[in-house]
Order: structure tokens, then C-alpha cells, then sequence
């Protein structure tokens, strides 16, 4: 087995360098400021969903140790608009971030604490030592062990000091809508009054409920969530079914009406992703009952019997009763008529899983569950947080596949029971842009929402472009000739629009505008723009390294009261690749252990190396057997280290996982 990797040197935190703060009142906040407390670093960038789940994670830790610990965010944008300030204060609302963030927008605190991937936690101990660095979600357990012990040293030398941090909650603000998410049109009656056709189904994200809006865009017809029928409408989160007034929604996304035969046949009208819940809702729109489909709530990760497999699991049914299943993060579902089912964008585990209303069964139909961009056969795809869905009139899926600012088909049309991925528009996860023009050299960034129209064409809310964007394939023209394939612009100056929509005139079209808090009316022109702002790649700090033989080597030190799961075997995977492929000349591809030896080509110049690695742990002591009903962890992080091939450079590289010191 591989022996984890334990550091002892004392290494002092950097100061805390970017451009500003929030939630410190305008206070600009130092170590020395921070001094006898631990504090938490948490490298993120609002667009990770790995990095969302930090946040929720960490919720309990902190509001448990209030008196002692800081959580400091420090933002370090991967895409270009997460550097503009508006658009940082607007996330750190949204996800009601009750910590002190510092916006680091140059990498400067970043590259001080050699920061390499989203997420990334460093703990500081209460005099200014690094304690630990950890990469990726899952170590809320593990942190709780940490934070106890450095709390019984530091009080016992007398260097833990008790008392409020430097938090300043901002002002709160009232809205119709608070960042609203995802919208569906009513078509049809879906309560048996005629009236409820034309109006919009609209997820208030921010709100935590769904409500239904008139053709107006502002009047609130009903809505369900929000809590107790005396609670101010909207404000109450969490997991609750009921009526109306009494459910609750956390950060709910998504949102599909259901056949009127089918809906008939299980008792609701509307699917619901409930994000941060982890669970599919189903509402009865005529009793304004809220019922849990599936999700048990807990958010779905490898189980550790296959994390020792080289071989991922194949897509297919999950062969559990539907409560009983673990999701991660339902960002987007749709009805698909050629499935039968309601086809669901799982961004957390980077899939797209299906979801049969009448027998409850859950499948996985895409996706590896490793995050990137790879096409081909739907059991060996790479996504990264699919986040919209709509389909064609074949039958095809469209998919906004965030992370990689693509655009994707999924051509169940050909073969629904073997379907293909296809990428449309989009190159990978650290390359984006806003580029009209020839399909294979456009460029999006970021897009969460997509439409099919009539013409064929798919429309795509390029959220961070702050745009909607139009694909049309190869046509014939009126005159007969052949138009090319094309990408173009057909509104822009939008604050960051998370879906697209038809209006029921079927000549304009209606917009979620997020940042705005807003559903916008924009008008289809008789003439596309073309925009060409360029093609670019995240810049992050590149590493030198040296050809030839060079060794990887991944930190894991299992917390406190935890140890590695070694029953099936070796409990650790290392999986590496790399941009261009033939940069690694021998060594890569997946493989037990977190060290691997590889050998780099010395005529590729530079490139990026792709790792994943994992680790699972059980509670349990070391040297004792693992109980059977013992809670597991599976600890995973994904990297993409931009290295260039040179004389003279680094021959080895460590990554921690989560690494003590």
C-alpha cells in the first residue's frame, strides 16, 4: 500500500494580499489582526461547484466554533468575469457567505500559498503556522478533529484567544426575486384552469422557493416554499415537504413540467432540482404539494469499492430504491420523450443521470464522473458541471457543460440505448472566450442555460459573457445553397443571464437575467451580430520542469479517528493525462497509489498535466479492523498544472491532498 506522505517543517502563512475586502464593514483585515485564532483559508472561485459545496460544508464547522476559528474566503477568479468586482460582490450575496473574503484577483495570495486547484484549505494556527493544506471537498470531518486538537494546544499555551472575528454582515435587501435561476413556460393547464397557460414557472434561487409569474414578469401568482405561512415569503431554507407554504427548497435550479398522461399516473405536475438539497422534488400544482422524489440528501460521491478500480463503473441503472440514492448538485432537468424520463444535469459529480417518474428508476446515462471535456460513447465521456439542458425535435439533448464553456449534444436520437457525446462549440476546461463565427474556433465562458427553436437553432445563455449566443448548423438557404455552420450573438450587455427561453409569441425571447434579479423580454433581430473579443486560456501560475524522468507525489494523512479503507485493496487512485498527449512520454493513465513516475517528452515545449487523485478513509482507529457500518470519506481532487519543458526545471512535484504538517 501506498504510505502516505507527512511534512514536519514549520512553515510561517503569508500576509493577505489582493485588491479589497467584503463582509469586514470596509476593513482591510491582516494576520496580525487574526492572531490567536485558527483560521481557514479557502481558496475558491464562484463559478467551481466543488467550491460551493466547501462553503455549505463548512457552515456547521463555523457557527460551531465561532468563538475561535476565521474563515477567510479568498477568491482567485478562474475566468475573466469573475474578476470584476460587481460580479464577486453579487456571489458572495447569492451564496450567503457569512465570512470575511478577500478578492484576489491578480493570484498574488494565491500563488503566495502555492495554491493550484479550486478548492484549496489551508489551516493557520493561532500563531501564524500553516497547520495543514488540503485540495478538494469532503474534509469537514477531518477539519473538526483538527480544529479541536489545535484548540486543547493553544489553550494549554496560552495562545488561543476567544471572542468574535472580524465578520460584518452586509445590509439585507428586498426583492421580488433574488438571483432567480432556471424557467420553464406553462402550456399547458396544469390545475384545470385555462388561465395558467402563458404564465412562467421560475426558480427564485435566492428566494429558495419556485414561484409562478403572469406574463408580466413581476406579478407573483403562487409559489411554494419559503416556509410557515407567517414567515416572511422566501426567506426560510432547507429540506421539508408539505403544502405550499410550508415546504422548503434550498437553492432550487432546474425545473421540468411533466406530459399531463404521466403526471396523471404520479400525483405532481413540475420536477424541481433542489440543488443544495441534493434530491429531486416533485410539486402537485393543484394541491400545492411538495413531495421528495429522490436523494437521500446526502451529496453523492465513489463509494470506496470503486475507488480502487481502474476501471470506472458503467452507466446504467443504480438499482436502488430512488430515496435511497445519493445526488450530487441537480442543476437542470428536462422531459425527454425519447427516454421516457426526466434527464437531469448532475453538475456535482460532473454526469447526466435520468429519473423515471413512474417506476422511480435512476440511471446514469453519460459521464465518467471525471471532470473535462471528452467525446465519443456516453459510458466514456468527461463533463465538468453540466448546468442546462433542453432538447431538439429528434430527440437530442443539448447540454450548457459549464466548466469547459462548451456547448454538447447528446445523440440519443441514433441510439437511445448507446447513446454519443459530441462537442459542439468549446475546447476545454481552462479555455473560453467570446469568438463568433466557425463552430470549431468559437468561444464561450461559462454557460449555464441553452433552448432549441423551431428553426433548429440552439440558443446558449453565455452567463459570463453576459450574452445570448446562437448555433445554427450546416442549412440550406431559400435560394438552395449551403450555408455553413455558424456562431453568432444575439443580445449581449446582460448581467449574467443563466437561461434562454421562447415567449409564448414565439418571436421574442425571454431571458433569466440572475444578476439582476429579473426575467427580461428581449426581441429576436433580423440580423445576428458577429463578435470576435478572442480566444483565451486561465492564466495561472505555469511551472518549469525538467525533461525526462519526473516524479509525482501526492500528500494524504488520513485526520484523526479516521484511517484508510484498505479491505478492497489499496484505497488510492492516482489518474494523469496531459494537454497536449503527447506531452508525458511514459506513465500516464490510471493507476493504485498516490506516486507515480513518469517521463516527459523533451520536444513538446509546454502543456498542462491533468491528476486526480483519491483517497478513502473510515473511522477507526489504526491497526483496528474497520467496522462494517463504519462512515467512509472519499477524499478527491483534480488538478491541471500548466508546466514548460525546460532545462533545469523541477524533476519532481508534490500535491497535497490533505497534507499535516
Amino acid at each position: 500500500m501506498t504510505e502516505t506522505i507527512r511534512r514536519t517543517s514549520r512553515v510561517r502563512a503569508s500576509e493577505l494580499v489582493g485588491r479589497g475586502w467584503l463582509n469586514t464593514g470596509g476593513k482591510e483585515v491582516t494576520l496580525e489582526d487574526l492572531r490567536g485564532k485558527i483560521v481557514i483559508l479557502d481558496f475558491w472561485t464562484f463559478c467551481c461547484i466543488n467550491c460551493l459545496h466547501v462553503l455549505d460544508e463548512m457552515r456547521p464547522l463555523e457557527q460551531k466554533h465561532s468563538d475561535v476559528l476565521v474563515t477567510v474566503g479568498v477568491h482567485s477568479p478562474k475566468f475573466e468575469h469573475e474578476a470584476d468586482p460587481e460580479a464577486l460582490a453579487a456571489a458572495v450575496e447569492r451564496y450567503e457567505i457569512a465570512h470575511p473574503v478577500l478578492d484576489d484577483p491578480n493570484l498574488i495570495t494565491w500563488q503566495a500559498y502555492s495554491a493550484r486547484a479550486w478548492p484549496t484549505l489551508v489551516v493557520v494556527d493561532p500563531e501564524g503556522y500553516i497547520a495543514a493544506n488540503l485540495a478538494g471537498e469532503g474534509h469537514v470531518a477531518g477539519l473538526e478533529s483538527l480544529v479541536e486538537e489545535l484548540v486543547a494546544e493553544h489553550e494549554a499555551k496560552g495562545t488561543l484567544h476567544r471572542g468574535d472575528g472580524p465578520y460584518v454582515p452586509p445590509e439585507p435587501v428586498s426583492r421580488t426575486l433574488r438571483f432567480p435561476g432556471k424557467a420553464v413556460p406553462v402550456t399547458r393547464p396544469l390545475d384545470g384552469d385555462d388561465s395558467s397557460v402563458g404564465r412562467f414557472l421560475v426558480a427564485d434561487t435566492g428566494h429558495h422557493r419556485i414561484v409562478e409569474l403572469e406574463p408580466d414578469l413581476q406579478t407573483v401568482s403562487r409559489s411554494w416554499g419559503g416556509g410557515e405561512p407567517d414567515a416572511e415569503p422566501g426567506t426560510e431554507k432547507g429540506h421539508r415537504d408539505g403544502d405550499a407554504d410550508a415546504a422548503l427548497f434550498t437553492e432550487p435550479q432546474g425545473l421540468a413540467v411533466l406530459p399531463a398522461e404521466v403526471a396523471e399516473k404520479v400525483g405532481y405536475d413540475l420536477v424541481v432540482a433542489d440543488t443544495v438539497n441534493h434530491r429531486l422534488r416533485g410539486i402537485d400544482v393543484s394541491t400545492g404539494q411538495v413531495t421528495t422524489l429522490a436523494g437521500n440528501g446526502v451529496q453523492r460521491l465513489i463509494d470506496s469499492e470503486r475507488v480502487t478500480q481502474t476501471e470506472r463503473p458503467e452507466v446504467g441503472s443504480l438499482g436502488m430504491a430512488p430515496l435511497e440514492v445519493s445526488l450530487s448538485s441537480p442543476w437542470d432537468v428536462l422531459w425527454s420523450p425519447v427516454t421516457g424520463s426526466v434527464i437531469i444535469a448532475m453538475a456535482g459529480t460532473h454526469q447526466i443521470f435520468s429519473f423515471d417518474p413512474v417506476t422511480g428508476e435512476l440511471k446514469v446515462l453519460a459521464g465518467t464522473g471525471l471532470e473535462g471535456l471528452t467525446d465519443g460513447p456516453a459510458d466514456e465521456s468527461w463533463f465538468a458541471q453540466t448546468s442546462g439542458l433542453a432538447a431538439d425535435a429528434a430527440g437530442d439533448v443539448w447540454i450548457a457543460d459549464s466548466e469547459t464553456s462548451s456547448l454538447r449534444v447528446l445523440r440519443l436520437s441514433q441510439n437511445p440505448e448507446a447513446p454519443a457525446v459530441e462537442t459542439i462549440i468549446g475546447e476545454g476546461l481552462f479555455d473560453f472566450g467570446f469568438r463568433d463565427g466557425d463552430p470549431a474556433e468559437a468561444r464561450l465562458q461559462h454557460p449555464l442555460g441553452v433552448t432549441v427553436l423551431p428553426d433548429s437553432s440552439v440558443l446558449v445563455a453565455d452567463t459570463y459573457n453576459g450574452a445570448i449566443r446562437r448555433y445554427r448548423g450546416e442549412h440550406r438557404a431559400a435560394d438552395g445553397t449551403t450555408v455553413a455552420a455558424a456562431v453568432s450573438t444575439v443580445a449581449r450587455g446582460l448581467k449574467e443571464p443563466s437561461d434562454v427561453l421562447l415567449d409564448s409569441d414565439g418571436t421574442t425571447l425571454l431571458v433569466v437575467e440572475t444578476n439582476a434579479h429579473e426575467l427580461v423580454r428581449v426581441a429576436i433581430p433580423e440580423e445576428f451580430l458577429t463578435v470576435d473579443e478572442g480566444a483565451q486560456e486561465t492564466q495561472r501560475p505555469t511551472t518549469p520542469v525538467a525533461p525526462g524522468e519526473f516524479s509525482l507525489s501526492i500528500g494524504f494523512e488520513a485526520p484523526t479517528g479516521q484511517k484508510l479503507d484498505d479491505r478492497w485493496g489499496d484505497p488510492t487512485q492516482l489518474k494523469i493525462s496531459s494537454s497536449p498527449e503527447e506531452l508525458i512520454a511514459e506513465g500516464a493513465g490510471n493507476g493504485e497509489g498516490l506516486s507515480r513516475t513518469l517521463r516527459l517528452n523533451p520536444s513538446v515545449p509546454e502543456g498542462v498535466l491533468h491528476i486526480t487523485a483519491r483517497a478513502a478513509a473510515c473511522d477507526g482507529a489504526p491497526g483496528q479492523e474497520i467496522p462494517m457500518h463504519a462512515a467512509c470519506h472519499l477524499y478527491q481532487q483534480d488538478w491541471g498544472i500548466p508546466v514548460t519543458v525546460e532545462e533545469g526545471g523541477d524533476s519532481a512535484l508534490t500535491l497535497d491532498l490533505r497534507g499535516i504538517r
